[in-house]
């Protein structure tokens, strides 16, 4: 019984680190900044955010040397994945951007067993053809010169750009804070992506603080930090997987917020991506 209520409040947690990571499609959508200045402000804060809640926890922020690397690559990793993830949504919508983003769990299933040594389960191949097939409703035409398509092409890169830097960090959630992961990753974000405020209209980007604090503070600090503790009690295929729920909420949010009604082809394609996440929930329970 205590298995069954731990199990219950690891996916619980789960779900709710996916929510709040869901919020990053509808503010990518609302905040009317270029895409690097977005994702440094976005990561600078974030280190703040992150820094203030070690130092108050007591949660040290020591990295041994043999792990400086892999995380410094994670957190180039997740620049890289941020940066082409909100170049996606500008290009589409929320849907189509979240949407596209969710190949990951696909990709995710075909690496860990490289990367990672664990076993391959072929239900995951059956899992990846209904996620696939439901990317196929989201592009309208095969054609670069749509911008629709572009998004879906540059969504499925942001997904491979989040996979490999998921199962990199796969390996340290285990000796590592998740808070104190997540300052990391937005510090290196944040450096890498410093130079571009030198040429940011500083009166556009205070005029939206409210928007960027959302971002960084309920997106990032809290929502990928949980997503992260998360990694400690489920693999990453499986966290992935479940956290396919992500663009059920996002669209909802988009709908709310900005009036963004999503297509029959993509709620199509939506519903094929989620029936995944239901197979592998109720799979990963048992």
């Amino acid at each position: 019984m205590k298995n069954n209520s731990n199990h219950f409040s690891n996916l619980l947690e789960l779900n709710l680190a996916v929510l709040f990571i869901s919020t990053s499609g509808a503010l990518s959508r609302y905040i009317d900044l270029s895409v690097p200045v977005i994702i440094g402000a976005r990561a600078l804060l974030a280190c703040l955010f992150l820094w203030a809640y070690c130092k108050w926890k007591g949660i040290a922020l020591r990295v041994e040397r043999k792990d400086r690397l892999p995380i410094f690559l994670a957190g180039m990793l997740m620049c890289l994945h941020w940066l082409s993830y909100f170049y996606s949504l500008k290009l589409s919508n929320v849907a189509v951007g979240m949407l596209s983003l969710f190949t990951y769990p696909v990709i995710t299933s075909f690496l860990e067993p490289v990367v990672l040594g664990t076993a391959f389960q072929r239900i995951h191949l059956a899992l990846a053809g209904l996620v696939l097939a439901g990317i196929y409703f989201l592009v309208p035409s095969f054609d670069l010169d749509n911008s629709y398509a572009l998004a879906v092409l540059i969504g499925v890169l942001s997904a491979l750009f989040y996979a490999l830097r998921n199962l990199i960090l796969k390996r340290k959630v285990g000796t590592y804070n998740g808070s104190m992961l997540m300052y990391y990753q937005s510090a290196i974000i944040g450096g890498v992506l410093l130079p571009v405020f030198f040429w940011a209209d500083f009166k556009m980007v205070g005029s939206q603080w409210e928007a960027l604090i959302a971002l960084a503070l309920l997106t990032t600090a809290i929502g990928h930090t949980l997503f992260l503790n998360s990694f400690k009690h489920f693999s990453i295929t499986t966290a992935s997987i479940i956290s396919s729920t992500q663009p059920v909420y996002g669209i909802v949010i988009g709908a709310l917020f900005l009036s963004e009604i999503p297509s029959k082809a993509t709620i199509l394609g939506g519903i094929l991506i989620l029936t995944s996440v239901v197979i592998e929930s109720v799979r990963s329970y048992r």
